[in-house]
């Protein structure tokens, strides 16, 4: 899905799903973007089905070819390990035009979701090889990044709703990756909502603040 209705100088914004995830699941967000003047592409990519350095070139040169030729900035919004895509995209890359990203429950520093399960029989068949290089462990893809060297704001989940992971994670969490986990050096701001993993980047209060961030470099951190 890109916006091809846009005016010269527009903004594009390019969003990435995250494992096991389709593009549907970032509709909303793109919807909402799109009202605010945004170019927006979002794409599908076959998660299960490469390693995160594969997935990285293959998610993120698609979509760049998609954003308009004369667009003034190029943001992302990413979902999961949508973000780890960008960081290892940008670690080694330039992009002249990059502008802000923002991550939705991203494991900066992977999930001990995969250190318990990864070796359990069936994992690797639904998650594919990225899958298994979001551990914890030192040497994991997201710990082997460094810091980021753009403008990101982290919006992290602190609700779980299955009790068969609840006791894998460190509280809090969102089920799925630990708030702690979420954040990683270089960010410019951080953010918790009382949202699950799974739907964190439909919920009207991320997607607010997910166009704050891409406007202003900051989060509303103004109590409700």
């Amino acid at each position: 899905m890109a916006n091809a209705s846009v005016s010269a100088g527009t903004d594009c914004v390019i969003l990435l799903h995250g494992l096991a995830r389709t593009a549907r699941s970032m509709a909303p967000l793109a919807q909402r973007l799109q009202a605010a003047g945004y170019a927006v592409v979002n794409l599908g990519y076959p998660s299960t089905k490469y390693p995160v350095e594969v997935l990285a070139d293959m998610a993120i040169e698609d979509s760049l070819r998609r954003c308009p030729a004369d667009c003034r900035r190029i943001h992302f919004v990413t979902h999961s390990m949508g973000g780890v895509l960008v960081r290892h995209y940008l670690a080694r890359r330039e992009l002249a035009k990059l502008g802000r990203v923002v991550m939705l429950a991203p494991p900066n520093h992977g999930s001990e979701v995969v250190d318990t399960l990864g070796d359990v029989p069936g994992f690797y068949l639904i998650n594919g090889p990225a899958g298994r290089q979001l551990s914890t462990a030192a040497n994991s893809v997201p710990n082997s990044l460094g810091p980021v060297q753009f403008p990101l704001g982290v919006i992290a989940g602190t609700v779980n709703y299955n009790p068969v992971l609840a006791g894998l994670l460190p509280k809090p969490h969102d089920g799925k990756v630990s708030v702690a986990s979420t954040k990683v050096a270089g960010m410019a701001d951080f953010i918790t909502v009382e949202r699950t993993h799974s739907f964190i980047m439909g919920a009207p209060e991320v997607i607010a603040q997910t166009l704050a961030f891409l406007a202003n470099g900051a989060f509303d951190h103004a109590p409700v």
